[in-house]
């Protein structure tokens, strides 16, 4: 298990915070902890998923997402 630190640009409301919620939720292996207005973390099974992969989840969602650092769980 890896805990993840996304950065999201463009977010602006609730709207938002649930819609890349749903985004990173989508993404087998991705467990969402925390999403706010700028920022995502997540704990991914990296058997699963990729830090790059949940990136790339809300990149298609519409928003502007990098890996911002990544530790053990």
């Amino acid at each position: 298990m890896q805990s993840v630190h996304l950065t999201i640009e463009g977010m602006s409301c609730g709207h938002c915070v649930a819609h890349v919620r749903r985004a990173l939720e989508s993404v087998q292996g991705v467990q969402v902890t925390t999403v706010e207005i700028g920022s995502a973390e997540i704990v991914l099974d990296s058997s699963q998923a990729t830090a790059d992969r949940a990136a790339e989840a809300v990149t298609d969602a519409g928003y502007a997402a990098q890996v911002a650092g990544t530790r053990a769980a």
